[in-house]
């Protein structure tokens, strides 16, 4: 089954942010990941500490998160802090989607196979909107 999210970027309170958001709405998380949890990327010891990824559900969508990597060239832009987060029932899904969705946009990570399980991309389309595209292999 297909499924849109919401994806919010923060620049190092993700932690504070997601726990916030956890007690007015309760709820357990789902997941929650930290950049020191690269297997091969290095970040700078302040990031070590900030959070890659965190999913808390809200009845059957998920409110996900991340602290943002001057590493990987990402900065918090006020406003244009989210994305939508759309998980494709296949890897052809995910595949098909992300190309249609790219045309005339731009490409920030292209499809690739991750370390945590899934088939993953992010672009921006040409209206500036930004997408994050997966398949969980798990699902």
């Amino acid at each position: 089954m297909s499924r849109i999210n919401t994806y919010l970027s923060f620049n190092g309170n993700a932690a504070e942010a997601f726990n916030f958001y956890k007690s007015a709405i309760g709820g357990e998380f789902e997941r929650i990941q930290y950049f020191r949890d690269l297997p091969d990327h290095q970040v700078t010891e302040a990031e070590k500490n900030r959070i890659m990824h965190v999913a808390l559900p809200v009845g059957d969508n998920l409110l996900m998160g991340c602290d943002t990597s001057e590493a990987f060239g990402n900065t918090v832009r006020m406003g244009s802090n989210f994305s939508i987060s759309f998980s494709a029932d296949s890897k052809d899904h995910a595949d098909r989607l992300f190309s249609s969705l790219s045309e005339g946009g731009k490409i920030s990570m292209p499809m690739n196979d991750t370390f945590w399980g899934a088939y993953f991309g992010m672009l921006i389309d040409k209206f500036g909107i930004n997408w994050m595209i997966d398949f969980d292999y798990a699902k």
